[in-house]
């Protein structure tokens, strides 16, 4: 019998025929697997909420398809900012703190992170960020050991620096950083005690079997990513991916839920591509695994679900609160 780690047993021997097999499970059969998984190595009732701010914008010289920073796609309608000042960072961390979040999240859009003033401003948001309480994430792009190091002394909690797709189909998303260098980041992120962020982007024409692939990847690292965002592609204007259908809101469901059963422990963020799926489907992404959102109306560049719609959707999966107001009312006595 194919082993499902239903019981939250860790594995990293899996091979993408495996992840396949169970991605093509019936429906109803994966997502029951995916949550008694889930259920399993976290409490079914928390959902992390994060905050994702991009701190530099626009004119990054790579040339991802999906993404409208980068510098290769002149007719996307952008605005390039410079690094914002650390302090109105702090800030806007404070204020997400307020709004409910728990960690936080910044993006710079540079290929590769480069010593300087720069790179002393992100250190000091990180910094600021930890004395608030709260778990500080960035994606810097490409970085050197002692940067690195840097961070990890400033309190880092995790590194985003997502796999994108498989290694089969990658070239046919970006041509200007390769496999290799991601996973090289990454490893150089793990050697200083530093959390991994790491997931992918579905919807970019790949097959299911590169969807398979890329979670095979992330399931024989050792030891898994604590962070596997799983991101629906939102197509922008004037990007070489403008005109691609939005994905069947249960694809995205089916890779919530097979990225559960193969990193059982792992805490899996439902991110870009959320503000398309209704308060319904959302809560089967919940039910079939994911325990974090990114909270917030913007996703560094992209739409996001708004704080309101976020209220609603947490209100909606909490414990209905019984208060006298909805009491049944007695009978008259006679």
């Amino acid at each position: 019998m194919l082993d499902t780690s239903a019981n939250g047993a860790l594995r990293h021997d899996w091979t993408v025929d495996e992840i396949l097999a169970l991605h093509e499970l019936p429906l109803l059969e994966l997502v029951g697997r995916a949550n008694a998984a889930h259920r399993a190595c976290h409490d079914p009732n928390h959902l992390q909420k994060a905050s994702l701010l991009s701190i530099k914008t626009g004119g990054c010289p790579e040339n991802c398809a999906y993404c409208p920073q980068s510098a290769h796609h002149r007719d996307v309608e952008l605005t390039r900012d410079r690094l914002m000042d650390p302090a109105k960072v702090i800030g806007m961390a404070s204020n997400a703190k307020d709004a409910g979040a728990e960690r936080f999240c910044m993006g710079a859009a540079w290929r590769q992170v480069r010593d300087g003033s720069d790179f002393d401003a992100v250190v000091e948001m990180v910094a600021g960020v930890r004395a608030l309480g709260m778990e500080a994430c960035v994606t810097l792009g490409m970085l050197k050991p002692h940067q690195a190091e840097r961070l990890a002394q400033a309190g880092l909690t995790a590194y985003n620096h997502n796999l994108d797709t498989s290694p089969e189909f990658y070239g046919k998303i970006i041509t200007t950083r390769t496999y290799q260098d991601r996973l090289d980041t990454l490893a150089t992120v793990r050697s200083y005690g530093i959390e991994l962020c790491c997931g992918g982007i579905i919807g970019m024409g790949e097959t299911v079997r590169d969807r398979a692939s890329m979670l095979q990847v992330l399931a024989t690292m050792d030891p898994h990513p604590e962070s596997v965002p799983i991101n629906a592609l939102v197509p922008v204007a004037g990007t070489p991916l403008a005109g691609r259908a939005r994905i069947d809101p249960l694809e995205l469901v089916r890779m919530v839920a097979t990225a559960r059963l193969v990193m059982p422990a792992s805490i899996v963020r439902l991110s870009a591509g959320r503000s398309s799926l209704n308060r319904e489907a959302q809560i089967l992404c919940l039910v079939a695994g994911a325990n974090s959102i990114f909270y917030g109306d913007t996703l560094l560049t992209t739409p996001n679900a708004g704080i309101g719609e976020d209220a609603d959707l947490v209100a909606a999966i909490a414990a209905p609160v019984r208060g006298r107001e909805t009491a049944p009312k007695e009978k008259p006595s006679h």
